[in-house]
């Protein structure tokens, strides 16, 4: 009976001891996987200042596009159009009596549109739409 008792016992110690040696191997990390933490959490670090730094960029990007908007919209005068779109340059040729397609691009057929209008009018006849120009040819935006 001793034997088997002191035999019970040894067979728990070594389970006691093989489980504190694993709860101890647990409990130490690895300097490799400590480099590792460290250089993750680095990098989350530079990560949430890059987010910062887009998002500031991202701000002053969507604020000087609405101040050259605004700038635009403004115009010379009530009403005006300071910077007109292809769609309105065409339908006011179209209006003018100029033979263009209103498809919302400026192609071969009405830049020549243009130049015949700015050479009608006296203008330089470069083919662009400047405020010269968008001055006469505003007239016919919403003329039939």
């Amino acid at each position: 009976m001793k034997l088997a008792h002191v035999g019970r016992l040894l067979v728990i110690g070594c389970v006691g001891a093989t489980l504190a040696g694993c709860a101890t191997m647990r409990a130490k990390e690895n300097p490799e996987t400590m480099v590792l933490k460290t250089q993750v959490s680095d990098m989350q670090g530079q990560l949430q200042q890059k987010d910062a730094e887009i998002d500031s960029l991202r701000k002053a990007l969507a604020q000087t596009t609405e101040d050259k908007y605004n700038t635009a919209k403004q115009g010379p005068g009530e009403g005006s159009v300071a910077v007109p779109s292809a769609t309105q340059i065409q339908t006011a040729l179209k209006n003018a009596g100029y033979d263009v397609e209103v498809d919302g691009k400026i192609g071969n057929k009405t830049r020549g549109a243009i130049k015949d209008f700015q050479k009608a009018g006296g203008l330089l006849a470069d083919g662009k739409v400047g405020k010269k120009t968008w001055a006469q040819l505003e007239p016919y935006l919403n003329k039939q």
